[in-house]
């Protein structure tokens, strides 16, 4: 089993910044393909950026793409977000998640975080 937890969410007006972290411990090679997502209240939970483990390859869903950057550090076993530039409509329960079962775009993956809350005033 994988355990994820998600922290650094807040309250940040528009324009500033915030820095996800999400903690993996247990089984971290299932931790190969970690991703975040987000949901704002009545929408469904939406693909944010995800990373790879040895290529370092990363993706971003275009409304965030020059914004936000997805990182890992290898020794602490954790993927970070670094969200700049935050707009009102960034607003959100933002997940972690690990292992995707199919396109990684979907939220259909193994492991999920509990995720933690993001608020952007304008």
């Amino acid at each position: 089993q994988l355990q994820l937890v998600e922290s650094g969410g807040g309250l940040v007006q528009a324009g500033g910044s915030l820095r996800l972290s999400c903690a993996a411990s247990g089984h971290t090679l299932s931790s190969n393909f970690m991703a975040w997502f987000r949901q704002a209240p009545g929408k469904e939970r939406e693909f944010v950026a995800a990373i790879t483990r040895i290529t370092r390859n990363t993706y971003y869903a275009d409304s965030v793409k020059g914004r936000f950057t997805i990182s890992r550090d290898y020794a602490k076993n954790t993927v970070y977000l670094q969200m700049n530039s935050l707009k009102p409509e960034d607003t959100a329960v933002y997940y972690c998640a690990a292992a995707p079962t199919g396109d990684y775009r979907r939220d259909e993956y193994d492991y999920w975080g509990q995720g933690t809350q993001v608020t952007v005033s304008s």
